[in-house]
């Protein structure tokens, strides 16, 4: 299949990349660099220095015989959502409907869709599945479900086929070492780790010691980069094969407190990481977990690597060629 990545050249695009293109996919990047990297674009990737904000742009790289789209172009920090909706109202509402337009123009009708878990909001019971109420209690999450909630009008109206992708928390990187390029200003647990091991920061904030979990500490579903390429990958043979849209959950089905990521990481690195513990923030539940198991019924997917020591591993072989 030809398919374009639009954010290709970001942290779970590349990745993306990678798996699409081991499926013996032909795959065209079509990413601003405003957060992607070109350390992170593949020389058997065709690359488009574009914007979803400029619309003939969009059109210009979906005429190129492309059967496909996989869209990873989002702001995605929960907290700055809440600060500057109008960002991410901009570009995730807007740039996303760009998108969306422009394949019509074209005659695509094929979208993986990168959602996030951020649209169930404060759980109601866990494992959190797909039927799940979604009320998401920030911007972001509310972004994510407005264009789900699109998508499922083109599908009944314009015959656009949509894989819709929740979720949870990307971790750890491609264990070939193949991609290597460093997450830009990260703010989620593992890569923040990461920076306080190689010395880039002083030490982490570990926000509640007193939620009711087995250490105290948040617990959260991480799922390894890897695993959630595959997760598209199949995703976008799934719609492409079925000729109808999905929306499912990708996790591991298991929740690891911030403690343990946190001493496994110091064992891992062989680095003391300081950390201070600090209140918790508004609005951070206590635990999530995802199901996964429709995603097993549908997509035949699973998650192979998203074990504790190989998020850590995978991230530190990257993450320590780039020690001070």
């Amino acid at each position: 299949m030809n398919v374009l990545v639009i954010g290709g050249a970001g942290y779970i695009g590349s990745h993306v990349v990678q798996a699409l293109l081991a499926g013996g996919n032909r795959v065209t990047v079509f990413d601003n660099l405003s957060s992607g990297l070109r350390e992170n674009l593949f020389s058997d990737a065709a690359f488009i220095h574009g914007d979803i904000m400029r619309p003939a742009q969009l059109r210009h790289a979906l005429s190129d015989s492309i059967e496909a789209v996989v869209h990873l172009a989002a702001f995605k920090a929960a907290g700055e959502s809440m600060i500057l909706p109008w960002k991410y109202a901009e570009n995730n509402l807007s740039g996303t409907i760009n998108i969306i337009n422009a394949m019509i123009e074209t005659g695509v009708k094929r979208l993986v869709f990168s959602s996030s878990a951020a649209v169930y909001g404060e759980p109601r019971y866990l494992p959190i599945d797909e039927s799940h109420p979604q009320v998401p209690e920030n911007f972001y999450g509310f972004t994510k479900l407005e264009i789900e909630r699109i998508l499922e009008w083109y599908d009944r109206l314009a015959g656009l086929r949509f894989a819709a992708l929740r979720y949870f928390n990307a971790a750890g990187y491609d264990p070939d070492g193949n991609v290597v390029g460093l997450e830009q200003n990260p703010a989620n647990l593992l890569p923040v780790i990461m920076d306080v091991a190689r010395g880039v920061r002083e030490k982490l904030q570990v926000f509640g010691t007193d939620y009711e979990t087995p250490d105290g500490t948040g617990v959260r579903d991480y799922i390894h980069v890897s695993d959630l390429a595959r997760g598209h990958v199949q995703a976008l043979e799934y719609i492409a094969g079925n000729d109808r849209s999905l929306t499912v959950n990708l996790g591991s089905e298991q929740g690891l407190s911030v403690l343990e990521i946190l001493e496994a990481a110091r064992r891992l690195t062989g680095r003391e990481i300081p950390a201070e513990f600090v209140a918790r923030r508004p609005g951070d539940p206590a635990k999530l977990v995802a199901s996964s198991r429709f995603a097993g019924e549908t997509l035949d997917w699973k998650a192979e690597s998203s074990d504790l020591e190989t998020l850590i591993s995978s991230s530190w072989n990257v993450y320590r060629r780039y020690l001070d």
